[in-house]
């Protein structure tokens, strides 16, 4: 019969989860949903995966409660793999055992133990007024993993990328359509996400994904060590001499923990409010004065709850 669901006189199909690096899905801006009320969404890579639910697996670097704007309450949260980051969300909308799950994780993240966490989760996407488009996952399962099962996990998805990497390359040489890229031997559930992609995305260099696939390969076999602890934190010199320099002035002090924290990626927020309390600083205060200072531009947000100095 498959594995579906009845809704009225539809049948909902469950979409199969892909194995996949954080950086191949969070490069991903195109979407696709079919015309029906039921019909599912789907993200679609620059390999030409279609993706409605993945598995991910690596490190929990961040995760926090925030209120919506209608009151109602959501956990934020980002996974770290070789290749970059997973964003997730978890809302009122999530079954009990998956809000429960979260809170007991939220406990063992704020005592500052590192967590190992693989995913089964739907893709989604969202675009920004400016026409950014980003990637996030919604939880369907989780559970806490092992270093073994995180190399497991890492060996799958290295595979499933290069899988994808040998589809693309078969459609570099042959006609941009169904029929060209089945003569050429792509696998036919491929097709419809590879025309896509092209379409979409035109021509794209692989060679950052074969790299990453390098990388994991090589913490999978123990050669390289796997991110395994939370990200680094100021000493407490360094935090003595911010804060003798700032004379309990909130805005210099920011400003000095963002540019010693920043890797590029800019400083997520719960990481710059937590070395700011370890300063004196409330944390209602560092959240009203990082508001103020993205309207005043002296701060932007790369992405969601990460901060950046504006140049």
């Amino acid at each position: 019969m498959g594995d579906g669901i009845m809704m009225g006189s539809q049948q909902i199909k469950r979409q199969p989860a892909w194995f996949m690096l954080a950086s191949e899905f969070g490069e991903s801006t195109l979407n696709e949903k079919g015309t029906g009320e039921f019909d599912p969404t789907f993200v679609i890579t620059k390999l030409g995966a279609k993706v409605n639910r993945l598995i991910v697996s690596g490190l929990v670097e961040r995760l926090e409660l925030r209120e919506t704007s209608n009151g109602s309450q959501m956990y934020n949260g980002q996974i770290r793999d070789p290749s970059g980051l997973h964003y997730f969300s978890v809302g009122e909308y999530a079954t009990e055992s998956m809000r429960e799950f979260v809170i007991q994780l939220m406990e063992k993240i704020d005592s500052g133990e590192p967590v190992l966490l693989t995913m089964t989760a739907k893709a989604r996407w969202y675009q920004t007024d400016e026409g950014a488009v980003y990637t996030s996952l919604r939880p369907e399962e989780a559970c806490i993993i092992d270093r073994e099962r995180y190399a497991s996990w890492l060996v799958d998805a290295s595979a499933a990328t290069l899988n994808r990497l040998s589809q693309h390359k078969l459609t570099l040489n042959c006609e941009p359509t169904a029929e060209g890229m089945k003569e050429a031997g792509v696998a036919e559930d491929m097709i419809p996400g590879l025309l896509a992609s092209q379409g979409h995305y035109g021509q794209i260099d692989t060679e950052t994904y074969r790299l990453n696939v390098m990388q994991a390969l090589d913490i999978a076999e123990g050669k390289l060590e796997a991110a395994t602890a939370p990200p680094p934190t100021l000493n407490l010199a360094e935090a003595d001499e911010v804060a003798a320099k700032a004379d309990d002035d909130l805005r210099p002090v920011v400003l000095e923990c963002i540019q010693a924290m920043d890797n590029g990626e800019g400083v997520d927020f719960e990481s710059l409010v937590r070395n700011l309390a370890a300063r004196g600083f409330p944390r209602d205060k560092s959240e009203s004065e990082l508001d103020a200072m993205s309207d005043e531009g002296i701060l932007h947000e790369p992405r969601f709850g990460w901060f950046k100095i504006v140049s």
